[in-house]
């Protein structure tokens, strides 16, 4: 590999989901160098082309725009013989599918992996669906919503005497299922690489979220425990939530250990007998309202950037609880590169998150925005299908 190529340069996948969360798998491949073809339908393509902020350019949100990047679309309808004829060549020459249709949908279409596994042994296909490709639910409709309050997620959200929510009402469930369908892709590329045998990569979106859960599963087996919607705080820690300061904004204070609450008491509250008085943890979470109204009370007292910077100047983990227009503003988001601009040819400049991870050799870059649907069909998707030379596999 030279300096210039990318760590996934010479890998093909084939992009045939929809909405978030496959497709975030391999718009992180394709972030790394792989080339993602986008197989759309050719009525009205992925469905994520209209969900979000509508622009001026029909069948392209922003969020399409941002989540669509570095790929290449296609058109062909999988259900339709000759598109499934082309479709099985693609296969022939490519090194990942990612799908994320219901559980038995490509193998009604002709398209299972017992098919395509036989096109080309190779290869490696992910499945993304909302809860596996087996089990008794397999067959249930899932989205990122229904994943959090399956999961377990839901009914940790929220404030201890309201309604469980959805933290952000974000598709977290989906961006880590295509996270961990990323993993997952390498893993099964780099034995497939050593073996010349490719695998199935099964992510279902309700395991992604119970998997992030941190205790909850050990602390239930062995006490019994079911832990509830605990608001702005925690059960583990304490002082350790969101505290509201004199301007209205609030701030994310986080007390981990008996170190930190130290400092805290000492250095930022000017209140040295609390350390003394509740050194551990067990003895603050005993004495939780106590310790959290007298945060509260030296929080109400300024406001958020002078919060921010007596605890850092004490050394005490905290931080502003940005909206997207703080993170904007933020000379550290600034500096690090978090947001990066993008031209479009005719929307102009679109602002949108940057590549991660960042690496020091390799790096990942955005060659452009989403594509517009079936732009490669003429260019590219013939020319491929023309050339027998494309039949390969990851250079060794």
């Amino acid at each position: 590999m030279t300096p210039e190529q990318k760590p996934l340069t010479g890998v093909r996948v084939l992009d045939v989901a929809t909405f978030v969360a496959a497709p975030f798998c391999a718009t992180i491949l394709a972030e790394f160098g792989a080339e993602v073809i986008k197989v759309e339908h050719p009525q009205g393509g992925d469905p994520m082309r209209r969900f979000g902020t509508a622009t001026e350019e029909p069948d392209q949100t922003l969020a399409w725009l941002s989540e669509a990047r570095n790929k290449r679309s296609v058109t062909l309808d999988l259900k339709a013989p000759a598109d499934a004829a082309t479709f099985r060549e693609l296969v022939r020459r490519a090194d990942v599918v990612c799908e994320n249709f219901r559980p038995g949908t490509l193998e009604k279409w002709g398209l299972g992996w017992d098919t395509l596994q036989a096109l080309n042994p190779a290869l490696v296909l992910l499945r993304v669906s909302g809860y596996g490709q087996t089990g008794p639910y397999r067959d249930r409709p899932g989205f990122a919503r229904i994943a959090h309050a399956v999961g377990g997620l839901t009914h940790l959200a929220g404030m201890p005497d309201g309604p469980p929510v959805t933290p952000g009402s974000t598709s977290l469930a989906d961006y880590i299922s295509g996270l961990y369908g990323a993993v997952g892709v390498l893993l099964a590329l780099r034995v497939a690489e050593a073996t010349g045998v490719g695998q199935v990569v099964d992510v279902a979106l309700f395991e992604s979220i119970f998997r992030v859960l941190d205790e909850l599963a050990p602390a239930y087996a062995s006490a019994g425990i079911v832990r509830a919607r605990e608001g702005v705080g925690t059960r583990n820690a304490c002082p350790h939530g969101h505290f509201q300061c004199a301007d209205g904004k609030w701030v994310a204070i986080a007390c981990t250990s008996d170190r930190i609450w130290a400092r805290m008491a000492e250095n930022v509250l000017m209140r040295p007998e609390f350390s003394a008085s509740h050194p551990t943890t067990a003895a603050r979470l005993a004495d939780r309202p106590r310790i959290d109204a007298l945060v509260e009370k030296f929080t109400a007292s300024m406001t958020a950037t002078e919060v921010v910077a007596r605890c850092v100047e004490g050394d005490v983990p905290c931080g502003p609880v940005n909206t997207i227009a703080d993170i904007f503003a933020d000379e550290h988001f600034a500096a690090r590169e978090v947001l990066t601009k993008v031209m479009h040819d005719t929307l102009g400049t679109i602002e949108i998150p940057n590549v991660l991870p960042r690496l020091s050799r390799t790096p990942g870059e955005i060659t452009q925005l989403g594509p517009r649907l079936g732009e490669a069909n003429d260019t590219f998707l013939q020319q491929l299908l023309a050339n027998d030379a494309e039949i390969r596999k990851v250079p060794r």
